[in-house]
Parts: C-alpha cells; structure tokens; sequence
C-alpha cells in the first residue's frame, strides 16, 4: 500500500523539484534579470498628472472599484468627494462611511434618485444629472480636492442627459493640472474613451442575479 508518505520526496529525504540549487540560481539569475528591466522601465516615469480615469463595461466593479480609490485617497490624506448621478436614493455601504467617519477628508453628495426605471420621469432624471453635473464641476474646480468620483455619470451621458461634448470640453479647459477625476457606469461613449488617461472594461462572466439571488449588503451596497 502506497502512503502519502511515500510519495512525498521531502519525506524519503529527496529534493522537491524545482528547488535544487541548480534551480534556484536559474530562477535567482531570472528574477534579477526581471528586476533590472522594470527599474529601468520605471526610472523613466517621473511624471505627475491629473488623470481623466473610465470605468466601464457590464461587469460588476465600477463603483466598487472608484470608491476603492476614494479610500485610498482617505488613507493617504488627500481631500477628495464623490457625486453619485444615479444611486443617490439607495443607503449604501460607502456612503455610511464616509459620511459618519471621513466626511473631513471627503465630500458626498448624492444627487441621483435612482435608475430611469425607477423615478419613470425623464425631466426629473435631467434636473438631476444636471444638478449633479454643476456639484461636479464646483467640486473639480476646487484645486484643493485631488480626487473626484463621479459614479455612474456615464450611464446620465448615455442617454443624454448630459451633453457629452460639454463634459470633456469641461475636463481638457478647466479641471486643474494635478486633480483625478473617476467616471463610473456601463456603455462610456466613445469620445470619453479616447478622450481618458486611464479605461478600464469590466467583463460578465459569471454573476448572481442571473441565478435569482438578489443584491446583498457587503457585496453590491
């Protein structure tokens, strides 16, 4: 009978594969080689700029990925602020946060009351995305915030209610030289694309709702 034992190389005194010394210096010799090549690659980047940052896509991960950076931005002491265009009637997670612990460091305004579907009133959905748009070019403008989230402006642009050329007419004249401004949500027209510094496309693969489970705290809120 063979025995977990008697298949462990360790356990019959052999080497495990892979950490000979032979192998360990050719990965050693690699690795250096590895690091020699990104520090020469990186001393090259000694830049510093405001950055116009999409994310998009139809996966899950926008919003969670901007409030991400909204809180390292917390963590490292940069003033920063959040617009939410769409979500602003929901009781989120992040907002509680912010706005009972850092609400120093950040500014939340929720300016949305919900999805097109939601509010069935496509005059109050302008007002609002207009109402959020003028909080966020306030908020832009201020040289003092390093960080604008505007979450889910994308989804006010698809459907017009911004104007699409206004906003990155907005970002390339008047937002200051070092400020980062985020724009979350699904289908981001394509002159804000190419317009970014940074786009990032989130893909469906796999996800609960399609199954019947609904949202949950902790994970979409």
């Amino acid at each position: 009978m063979v025995t977990t034992n008697d298949m462990d190389p360790q356990s019959q005194g052999e080497t495990p594969l892979g950490t000979s010394e032979e192998d360990l210096a050719r990965h050693a010799a690699k690795m250096a080689k590895k690091k020699a090549a990104r520090d020469k690659i990186m001393a090259g980047k000694s830049g510093e700029k405001g950055l116009v940052i999409v994310h998009t896509g139809a996966g899950k991960g926008k919003s969670s990925s901007g409030f991400g950076m909204i809180l390292r931005c917390i963590a490292h002491e940069i003033p920063c602020a959040v617009v939410q265009f769409i979500k602003g009637a929901w009781d989120t997670g992040e907002r509680r946060l912010i706005e009972s612990h850092f609400a120093d460091l950040c500014q939340f305004h929720a300016m949305g009351e919900g999805f097109t579907w939601e509010t069935q009133d496509k005059t109050r959905d302008i007002a609002a995305a207009r109402a959020g748009w003028e909080k966020a070019k306030e908020l832009i403008r201020n040289p003092s915030i390093r960080f604008v989230l505007l979450d889910e402006i994308n989804i006010a642009l698809r459907y017009d209610y911004l104007d699409i050329d206004e906003v990155l007419a907005f970002l390339r004249d008047e937002k200051p030289p070092l400020t980062h401004v985020c724009l979350t949500g699904r289908n981001a027209k394509e002159a804000l694309i190419e317009a970014a510094d940074l786009v990032t496309e989130m893909s469906l693969v796999k996800h609960p709702f399609r199954s019947g489970v609904k949202g949950q705290p902790g994970v979409e809120f």
